[in-house]
Order: structure tokens, then C-alpha cells, then sequence
């Protein structure tokens, strides 16, 4: 290790948030041989129970951290990159995404059950409207019930018997250990997950370039590319995380070198009525591509889809 002095990571409380923030702070040591030292923060998002659609949905688990890093406690931030908004913000910068974890939704589900496998009338958790919507969409005749709390109490509801079914970010018990109490993953044609799940955003202040240089060094390209995609198709749409909207892009091989493919879904909220569309791009260009099938979403009537009220959970 250098004398210089150790870095102040902004992570929230959960077990979840102090586990990606873990690992963002080995990729540090090894990478730039700099100490790590995580400092946690609570945000509005960790200490209020109401819905996070009626908190307002996107930046409820983001502003904290990055208050502390205007304010100088902390150096830099780690967040899950589909809470961020999509809309700059002053003084921060996105100095790096690391390699993405698996974006997919999983269900866990009691006796070890496949969302088909459950009888009609089984009572399905989620927090997300975009979940909750494909889930409709999908005519299984599950009965879906709003959801909120950390991994652990989301699982505790299915082993409680309060719900029959939780779906979830594989992503997320990926990285806490738990990736084997998934009892299916979804498929993307069931359920596209939100834009940017499964990945992480390393921020910092805008006046610290060397910093963000370092930094630098933790990026993934093909997922900075994939993310980007995604977000643009959100920005566009004008969608916060909560709305009804499912994106996954990837970066393939293609004939003439990388090629990024990039699929999206806006539904209404009962899941009724949706605008799926899909298109390709160049890596270079993967923010004005997603811009691009976002457009084309919204000529084909995506924002009417989405002006109806957002599901939210009692």
C-alpha cells in the first residue's frame, strides 16, 4: 500500500449496500493500492416505510451519499446504478461502472416452485411497479402484493407464509451469498429488468480529477455501454425507476467488430397494455441509440401507457 491516505467510501446501512460497497473497495486496494474505509450513510429511502413510488421513486437512496460528498465526508460513493436519476447531477461525476453482475429478476418461491408452478391465486411480493406490471402481463392469475424492506425481509415473507412468492434482483443475492434460494430466474422475454440492474456506479466530486482518473481504472467498457443504452431509453421516456419500464442492453460480437443490441418495455401499470421494442446500435453511440428506441417507443404511444397512477404497495 502507498502513504497516501485512505479513501472515504459513502455506502447506505444494508447489508446489500455495505457488501457492494465491499467490493467496489477490493477492487481499490488491488487495482490503485489505496486503503479503504466505508463510511456508512442513511438515506430517506432506508428510514421511510411508505412507498418508495410516493417518496418519488428515483434518488430516494442517492442524495444522502451525495450531499456527504459535496459536503467533503466522504470521497466517493457506491450506489445499485438503477437508483440513480438519469439527469446529471452538479458537481458529482460518474467516475466509474464495474463489471455488471447478472441483470435478470429472480423468484424465490416456497416449495421450490417456478412462477408457472404456482396454482392461480398465489400471492406474489414486489416493490416495483415494473415487476408487479410484467408479472400481470404475463396472465398467470397470481395476485401481486406490494413489498418493501431489504433482501432478508422480503425472503422472511415467503418462509412466514405471508406470500407464496417474492421476485428479486438476482443480482443482489448474488452478492450477499443467497443466490441459491432463487427458485427460477427469469427469462428477459418474461421480464425485462429495470435499466441499469445489476450494476454499480462509483461516484465522486467533479473537482477531483485525480481521483477520477483512478478510478477510471474500475470501469467495465461493456457495461458502461450497456448501462448507457438503458438510461437513455429512460431519460427519454421521462420514466423514474418506479414507473412500469423494463430495458436490457448487451454488447455482442457482431460481423463488423462489437455491436449493441437493446430491448425495452413500457407497460401500463395492470400490465393490459404495453410498447416492447428492440434495436441495435454501435458501441461508440450506445446513449443515442437508446435515445433513439425510446423515441421510437414514444411514437408507438409508450407515454400514454404511463400516465396512468403508479401502483403502489399498502
Amino acid at each position: 500500500m502507498t502513504s497516501q491516505p485512505a479513501l472515504r467510501l459513502g455506502t447506505r446501512r444494508s447489508r446489500l449496500a455495505t457488501t457492494q460497497s465491499g467490493l467496489v473497495a477490493d477492487l481499490i486496494r488491488s487495482r490503485l493500492g489505496r486503503e479503504v474505509v466505508l463510511v456508512e450513510i442513511t438515506t430517506e429511502g432506508d428510514v421511510s416505510a411508505a412507498p418508495l413510488a410516493s417518496l418519488g421513486g428515483t434518488g430516494v437512496f442517492v442524495s444522502a451519499l451525495r450531499e456527504a460528498l459535496l459536503r467533503g465526508e466522504v470521497d466517493l460513493a457506491v450506489h445499485s446504478l438503477k437508483d440513480l436519476p438519469t439527469q446529471p447531477a452538479d458537481g458529482i461525476s460518474l467516475a466509474a461502472v464495474p463489471l455488471r453482475e447478472d441483470p435478470r429478476d429472480a423468484v424465490i418461491a416456497r416449495d421450490g416452485l417456478t412462477l408457472g408452478e404456482l396454482p392461480v391465486g398465489s400471492r406474489v411480493g414486489t416493490g416495483s411497479p415494473r415487476r408487479a406490471a410484467q408479472l400481470e402481463a404475463l396472465g398467470l392469475g397470481l395476485e401481486v402484493v406490494g413489498l418493501r424492506g431489504n433482501v432478508e425481509t422480503r425472503l422472511s415473507k415467503v418462509t412466514s407464509g405471508e406470500c407464496d412468492a417474492v421476485v428479486l434482483a438476482r443480482a443482489g443475492l448474488a452478492r450477499i451469498g443467497l443466490a441459491d434460494r432463487a427458485t427460477e430466474v427469469l427469462d428477459p422475454l418474461q421480464m425485462l429488468p429495470a435499466p441499469g440492474q445489476g450494476a454499480l456506479a462509483v461516484e465522486c466530486r467533479s473537482d477531483d480529477p485525480d481521483l477520477i482518473a483512478d478510478l477510471a481504472q474500475l470501469e467495465d467498457p461493456a457495461t458502461r455501454a450497456a448501462v448507457e443504452a438503458e438510461r437513455a431509453v429512460l431519460a427519454t421516456l421521462e420514466a423514474g425507476c418506479s414507473a412500469p419500464l423494463g430495458a436490457l442492453a448487451e454488447v455482442v460480437e457482431g460481423e463488423n467488430g462489437d455491436e449493441l443490441w437493446i430491448r425495452a418495455i413500457a407497460l401500463s401499470p395492470d400490465g393490459a397494455l404495453s410498447v416492447r421494442m428492440s434495436t441495435t446500435g454501435t458501441v461508440a453511440e450506445a446513449a443515442q441509440t437508446g435515445h433513439r428506441l425510446g423515441s421510437d417507443m414514444l411514437a408507438d404511444g409508450a407515454a400514454d401507457l404511463m400516465q396512468g397512477p403508479v401502483r403502489t404497495q399498502p
